[in-house]
């Protein structure tokens, strides 16, 4: 089965567009967008590839792609697809590379006057503490067998260990540590990978940034969040090294030769994938989980560090900073939930990749404290413009198995975005513009302008429009490290 032929994308909804069926088809694909965005989301033919996801085994009511989709591995990114438990299938490429890529936002009791002499000295400090850098490591060796207890316990080991605290945990997307689990399904390499990677940052869009709280859209919602105007925050995106990256490496050759032996016929060799049920899905579905608890085992560890390095910078206690979690969310996962499928409830295969679970209010699944308001939905920017914080709401549970976008999402390709920001200053530029960068290389800054990015307040607006989250909250960046 080769390619499909271009396609027209029909407007089915404010700013929602759509492919119906055709061909092998099984589910229309479904893309958020607003009409300005339209020539952008359609560029890379991504759309292509969320038309390929529908014609997957199993899958129930559409193919999904969030306002932010980009060409991604097999699926697009941005995609989001739920399977059938019994005819479904579970792919790699649905997860992506990065398992459990994800974003942590944490609040402080502190606002800009009483850092502002010290901002640079701060980014400096936590460029220097916090490992960046496409092979970093050294933040925190661990034995081969105390390794093997992170992937089961996630971010609750590095609390025991004491690298975080144990407030943190409630509040992180599935309390930090997902069940099920299984480090005899992971190879010999990705363990070797593992072994020196906790508390790093990782290269590319990964970063931590210092921001202040800019705008409250939802003085409700913020207050049950604890922010308010001109606080100062904390973003931390990265996801599972090099470890999460082997994982999917493996499985993508075992996937490979698990759809020709049950006769899976692929759109795309990328969509390799087993179903739910084999023996193949399951060892890949307990890998998985290994990588998506080292995520969150990494986050936990360089919190942790970030904590440490402010209270040295800044001459303060932990009380009198305040640094907590408000929430963590995971991007690149695939979960078993249940979700409403043609008007009753069903334990369906949920992937998101390069997408957020936006769940609505009084779902079991959020703590307690944010049960009234819905899940905080966390949207970085680009180092120079802002990011988001969202609920979830009702609409995003009926219609896109509670889930919203993740980020701005790429416009140019690396290639491009290099050649963009050929014979400039990167550095200078954001510095005029009042943010403080650090970068372990140029290529790295290049290939993150702002230009190389939607514009995440048009990602937002986009979401809004169509109901699957409201805005709460936008920050401003003040600093920010990067690989």
């Amino acid at each position: 089965m080769g390619p499909m032929p271009q396609f027209e994308l029909q407007q089915v909804g404010e700013a929602l567009w759509e492919i119906p069926p055709r061909g092998k088809m099984r589910v229309p694909a479904r893309i958020y967008a607003s009409r300005k965005m339209v020539d952008t989301v359609q560029a890379d033919n991504a759309p292509q590839q969320a038309a390929n996801v529908a014609c997957l085994p199993g899958i129930v009511k559409a193919s999904l792609a969030m306002p932010d989709i980009h060409w991604g591995y097999g699926f697009p990114i941005g995609g989001v697809a739920a399977f059938d438990l019994d005819r479904g299938i579970i792919s790699p490429g649905g997860v992506g590379y990065d398992i459990n890529c994800g974003v942590r936002m944490l609040a402080s009791n502190l606002t800009f006057d009483r850092i502002a002499s010290k901002l640079p000295e701060l980014i400096d400090s936590l460029f220097r503490t916090i490992p960046t850098g496409v092979g970093a490591s050294g933040a925190l060796r661990v034995s081969p067998g105390e390794l093997r207890r992170v992937v089961v316990e996630g971010a609750g080991w590095a609390v025991k260990h004491g690298q975080g605290e144990s407030s943190d945990l409630e509040f992180i997307e599935e309390q930090g540590c997902m069940a099920g689990a299984l480090p005899d399904k992971i190879s010999e390499r990705a363990w070797q990978r593992g072994l020196e990677q906790l508390g790093t940052l990782g290269s590319g869009n990964h970063f931590l940034e210092i921001g202040q709280v800019d705008e409250i859209f939802d003085k409700t919602a913020a207050e049950v969040l604890g922010l308010f105007p001109g606080q100062i925050t904390v973003m931390i995106h990265c996801g599972s090294r090099g470890f999460g990256y082997q994982v999917c490496d493996d499985y993508l050759g075992l996937m490979d030769r698990a759809a020709r032996k049950y006769q899976i016929e692929l759109p795309d060799r990328q969509l390799a994938c087993a179903p739910i049920r084999s023996e193949e899905g399951h060892a890949y579905l307990g890998a998985m989980r290994c990588a998506v608890n080292y995520a969150f085992a990494n986050r936990e560890v360089i919190v942790h560090q970030c904590r440490q390095t402010l209270q040295r910078g800044l001459g303060m206690t932990s009380e009198e900073i305040g640094l907590r979690t408000v929430y963590e969310v995971a991007h690149n996962i695939a979960k078993i939930e249940s979700h409403d499928v043609d008007g009753r409830q069903q334990q369906v295969c949920v992937h998101r990749k390069g997408a957020t679970r936006a769940f609505a209010p009084e779902s079991e699944d959020l703590p307690v404290r944010y049960r009234p308001i819905g899940q905080p939905v966390l949207i970085p920017g680009d180092m120079g413009r802002c990011s988001y914080v969202l609920i979830g709401t009702a609409q995003a549970m009926r219609d896109t198995f509670g889930s919203s976008c993740h980020g701005a999402g790429r416009a140019l390709s690396r290639v491009k975005a290099k050649e963009a920001a050929q014979g400039r200053d990167i550095v200078r530029e954001l510095a005029q513009s009042g943010v403080i960068v650090r970068g372990q290389s140029r290529r790295t800054l290049d290939e993150e302008i702002s230009e190389a990015y939607k514009d995440v307040s048009e990602v937002v607006d986009t979401c809004a429009c169509a109901g699957i989250s409201r805005r709460v909250a936008r920050l401003k960046p003040l600093g920010c490290i990067k690989g």
